[in-house]
């Protein structure tokens, strides 16, 4: 079948992610907290990171992801098969995924990560940080998540404490990139997605921007003159007031993803 049409291309909001510091509470949807029954790892700070024969602080959290199809829901744009369609709801949890909580049994979805534990490749995410910081990140250099550090593991863990939104926006990355890797998100940029998303095992960073809407909402242009921005962009620049002791650590950012797409009809 032989598709007809225009060519079109836009940020389409998908997907929100959360990081909550006590499982099973969803702030997204005000704060409802479950009890499934199933006991979940405690998120907290800890000790337990060594380097260099010392020990530095770490921390683990909870995320949440959310199905968002905002313009499918609020009908901005109709007749058009473009768009991703569902609802609002619930698409996972990492309370009940074992392998966000252990890092060496999350090797299994990305062994290659052995592969840039030296120093060398943990150095060249400085230029993905600069590039990001300018525009988008760099894609070969799929590894990095720019200002935010590491991508691998694909985990929980932090082991790098710079900010709570730090924290937060590596861990927004690192599951997308999980994600990607499980085969439940979908790429939607390029040649190949002209006829609808595509799988894509290892992600295209450039394809996502992001934007905090709890606890604050970053409606306002930063330094950088928008209010969305790329993976690896450093928090400094437009992370300031957005967060406050107690109540404001709860973290969650809506996840826009490059769309490009034939927007006609389909032909026998």
């Amino acid at each position: 079948t032989a598709r007809v049409g225009v060519n079109m291309s836009f940020w389409e909001p998908v997907r929100i992610a959360e990081t909550v510091r006590e499982p099973y509470c969803f702030p997204m949807l005000n704060g409802l907290q479950l009890d499934p029954g199933v006991r979940a790892p405690e998120p907290g700070t800890s000790e337990r990171h060594e380097r260099f024969g010392k020990s530095h602080p770490t921390t683990f959290r909870h995320l949440h992801w959310y199905m968002n199809p905002l313009i499918f829901v609020l009908e901005v744009m109709l007749d058009t098969g473009c768009l991703e369609q569902g609802l609002f709801d619930v698409a996972y949890m990492t309370e009940l995924d074992p392998l966000w909580v252990d890092e060496e049994a999350t090797f299994v979805l990305q062994p290659e990560a052995a592969l840039f534990a030296s120093l060398p490749a943990v150095a060249a995410c400085a230029a993905d940080a600069v590039a990001a910081t300018a525009g988008f990140p760099i894609n070969e250099l799929f590894w990095c998540a720019g200002a935010q550090g590491g991508l691998y593991p694909l985990a929980g863990w932090v082991g790098h404490l710079v900010s709570p939104i730090d924290t937060s926006v590596l861990l927004m990355q690192r599951m997308t990139a999980k994600l990607h890797r499980q085969g439940q998100m979908w790429a939607g940029i390029g040649r190949e997605a002209q006829c609808g998303p595509f799988m894509q095992p290892l992600m295209d960073k450039r394809q996502y921007k992001y934007q905090m809407v709890y606890p604050a909402r970053a409606t306002d242009k930063s330094i950088t003159g928008s209010c969305c921005h790329p993976f690896g962009r450093p928090t400094m620049l437009w992370g300031a007031n957005k967060s406050f002791p107690i109540r404001g650590e709860d973290f969650a950012y809506q996840i826009f993803r490059r769309r490009d797409c034939c927007a006609g009809a389909g032909l026998p």
